[in-house]
């Protein structure tokens, strides 16, 4: 049996599926060690889980309250350089101190989100086996596939391959923070040919969420790439639809749920068409703004989200990747509105599959998502799309998939 240590961001949205496949692993037989900084404890503790801390001094507790408060109030493509600082700090320490937790602990191979590429440094200077996972889109560069920061269509186009070719020069401008770091550290370690965060990719073995029916076509993608759908544990939690016609869910994530103004205007689109509406809000959205929001919600900081994707014709969302998967992976259609980060990236993608449509958030009103809403409810072919990638999706194998992969990836030759 082997001991893998995880490394990823300290998010929900990359900490839970990394969750699945740890808990998978773990009931298989394996070991699984999180390593990270020490407020991330007490979100992966789980029977049979461990978790070593690092970063005691340059990532005390309480530093990832901030980090998140900064990641939340993030909108524009130029406000992201402080969360960009952020992420190098964290790969650097976790650089300096994993190594030795590695030893330690008896690590045998390391698991690491695509997005910390300490994951791939310190696997390579210790000479451990790593696995990567793409919890968010891939980030694997092709020149007709655009940066995952903009939402930008499709087109392979000679024009449209010189537009992507300028927005990952202004992407690599952006990320100097976290390049000079990574750079920094092969250096010292003597590790060539290591200068991006693709080069800190696993060669062996890249697991994405995603499935190929959903990205944008890739004209060579890695050799190592697998496409398991989403990492979600099974779910025996139900939910009761509420009465009075097609239900709609929304949901924004677990860092943009204090958005008032746009719980507002999905109430109001909701209420205007008659349809039963529940919110889940992340436990960001005070009591006043939940008591004022139009007709009658049924308003929520948690609910059990796959479960209720399960009982509604509609979902309304920021973009996030496992809402927009967990939607798909229920054939359910989608309104996506996004706000930050690589859901417009994500958008796109749910634009060009069919499954759904995007509304700006300079053009969101209540007006624009009410027309949305009728849409998606009286045109079958929304429904149709979504439910083609609900059998891909199913067909991709899941945590299961994932988790022999990484068995066989990481097995001991002799």
């Amino acid at each position: 049996m082997t001991h893998f240590a995880i490394l990823t961001p300290p998010y929900a949205g990359h900490l839970n599926p990394m969750l699945a496949l740890a808990r998978t692993l773990v009931d298989r037989g394996h070991r699984v060690t999180f390593v990270a900084q020490a407020d991330v404890g007490p979100k992966v503790e789980r029977p049979g889980i461990g978790f070593a801390a690092v970063g005691a001094r340059s990532h005390p507790p309480g530093r990832l309250a901030r980090m998140t408060a900064r990641l939340g109030g993030t909108t524009g493509l130029f406000g992201i350089g402080g969360v960009i600082r952020d992420m190098a700090d964290t790969t650097d320490m976790l650089c300096v101190e994993v190594p030795g937790v590695l030893r330690q602990i008896h690590a045998g191979a390391v698991i690491a989100d695509q997005t910390e590429p300490a994951g791939g440094l310190v696997a390579r200077h210790v000479g451990l086996p790593l696995v990567s996972v793409a919890n968010a889109l891939l980030i694997d560069r092709e020149p007709t596939i655009p940066p995952a920061f903009v939402g930008w269509r499709y087109d392979p186009s000679p024009r449209g391959v010189k537009r992507n070719l300028g927005g990952h020069r202004v992407a690599d401008w952006m990320m100097r923070p976290l390049l000079e770091t990574i750079d920094r550290r092969a250096r010292a370690w003597s590790l060539p040919g290591i200068e991006t965060l693709e080069d800190c990719l696993s060669p062996t073995l890249e697991i994405s969420q995603s499935v190929a029916g959903f990205d944008f076509p890739r004209v060579a993608p890695p050799a190592a790439l697998q496409h398991c759908g989403p990492l979600r544990l099974p779910e025996s939690r139900s939910w009761e639809p509420r009465p009075g016609g097609p239900n709609v869910f929304c949901s924004l994530g677990t860092l943009q749920g204090a958005r008032a103004a746009i719980f507002e205007a999905v109430a109001a689109a909701c209420a205007r068409l008659g349809l039963p509406l529940t919110i889940a809000h992340g436990g960001r959205l005070d009591e006043a703004r939940r008591a004022g929001l139009p007709g009658a919600p049924r308003v929520e900081a948690f609910v059990p989200q796959r479960a209720v994707l399960r009982t509604v014709a509609a979902v309304v969302t920021h973009g996030g990747l496992n809402t927009v998967l967990d939607a798909l992976a229920a054939g359910v259609p989608l309104v996506v509105v996004p706000l930050a980060f690589e859901q417009g990236a994500i958008a796109a993608r749910v634009e060009r599959s069919g499954a759904g449509i995007v509304i700006p958030r300079r053009r969101f009103t209540a007006s624009a998502l009410a027309e949305a809403l009728a849409a998606l409810l009286e045109r079958p072919s929304y429904r149709a799309r979504a439910e083609a990638l609900r059998d891909e999706i199913a067909a991709a194998g899941g945590v299961a998939r994932a988790a022999d992969l990484v068995e066989r990836a990481t097995r001991p030759r002799r």
